[in-house]
């Protein structure tokens, strides 16, 4: 059960982090900000999302 529960946090993780560089990629920041918020997300996924969604570039909503 609880490796389960692992790996469905991972996977929600994992969405959210592409979600976060999918949106910094597409800010008007400069190629340099984006890469290092890019590899923020990359190498503290947790924190590193948390980081962006306080405090990093690009629009934050949900477009579907």
């Amino acid at each position: 059960l609880t490796m389960e529960i692992n790996g469905i946090l991972g996977l929600i993780v994992l969405i959210l982090d592409i979600f976060a560089i999918i949106k910094i990629a597409q800010s008007s920041e400069s190629t340099v900000k984006k890469v290092l918020w890019a590899l923020l997300v990359i190498i503290l996924p947790i924190i590193g999302l948390v980081i962006w969604f306080i405090a990093g570039p690009g629009d934050k909503k949900l477009k579907i």
